[in-house]
């Protein structure tokens, strides 16, 4: 991160009123920037929502049909598919700059490539596995586009908010654990350790279920019942999705079943790394420690 910064302020001062500048993006490329950005394209929900959040919607021109409606985001602003983003309609737009995801490439192939080579920039922002990385991604974000101001105290709000909760969690003597489901039966998919659920899951005074494996699991029913979670939450959408996991074949042998101990919160706050992670932390921690926690 020092190094970053190092470069950008360093190029910022030997060029003076220069219209470029070197930088390492998130991932460690090394891109040519534009010191002025007035058009900015975002290709993932968690950048969008960043860049919304800096007070950056009048400059966005194009964000993935993954973004959600926001007041400062224009209703007609183009939209594209996340996984296969239109190079002709991206390089149509003229942006001055692109904040990418590491959830555009499929394998090692960047989409961008005839992006770039039509002199275009584009920073890539990995999907960060902790709070300090959503941080970082925040404040990246913020010197790119001369809102170090508005990253500062976007940083300092979530951090001040962290701290409330890392009180509360220290008085919690009984860690429970939680099964934290991602996707539902057949294709079940929870989470484990290098991400930031699993962070925030340890954040509010619980342990995750699945902190014994790595990144994104495939779970099998029988594993999930075997590791008998005293409490069950759920990001996936839908009326029903309490009463179905609560129905499950097998599954009533467990505490959590047998208890109720099963609830449903929003995906996005959960699942996308940005400032929004806020809103993920009170669901969650009201779901598991209702006894500790409580927010207006």
């Amino acid at each position: 991160m020092k190094k970053f910064f190092a470069i950008l302020i360093t190029a910022l001062l030997l060029t003076g009123c220069a219209t470029e500048a070197t930088i390492v993006d998130r991932e460690g490329n090394e891109v040519v920037v534009p010191t002025k950005v007035e058009r900015i394209i975002s290709t993932a929900p968690s950048n969008s929502e960043v860049l919304l959040g800096l007070g950056l919607g009048s400059k966005i021109v194009g964000v993935d049909n993954w973004t959600s409606e926001h007041p400062e985001l224009d209703t007609e602003v183009t939209r594209f598919d996340m996984m296969n983003p239109d190079i002709e309609t991206i390089i149509g737009l003229e942006p001055d700059i692109i904040f990418a995801s590491g959830h555009n490439k499929i394998g090692d192939e960047d989409p961008f490539k005839l992006v770039k080579e039509a002199g275009i920039a584009v920073v890539y922002i990995p999907s960060s596995v902790s709070l300090e990385g959503i941080y970082e991604d925040i404040e990246f974000m913020a010197s790119l586009t001369k809102t170090k101001k508005e990253g500062e105290a976007m940083i300092d709000e979530m951090k001040t908010f962290v701290s409330e909760i890392e009180e509360i969690a220290s008085t919690i003597t009984e860690k429970k654990s939680v099964y934290l489901e991602i996707s539902p039966a057949p294709w079940i998919y929870t989470t484990g350790t290098d991400t930031f659920q699993d962070a925030v899951i340890n954040l509010i005074g619980a342990e995750n279920a699945f902190g014994d494996q790595v990144s994104w699991i495939s779970a099998s029913e029988e594993v999930i019942i075997a590791k008998n979670p005293d409490v069950i939450v759920s990001t996936v959408g839908g009326d029903t999705i309490v009463s179905d996991i609560l129905a499950r074949d097998g599954w009533d042998v467990m505490d959590s079943i047998q208890a109720k101990l099963v609830f449903q919160i929003d995906a996005n706050p959960i699942s996308r790394p940005s400032q929004n992670v806020i809103e993920g932390i009170k669901q969650l921690a009201e779901a598991v420690y209702p006894e500790f926690y409580e927010f207006e």
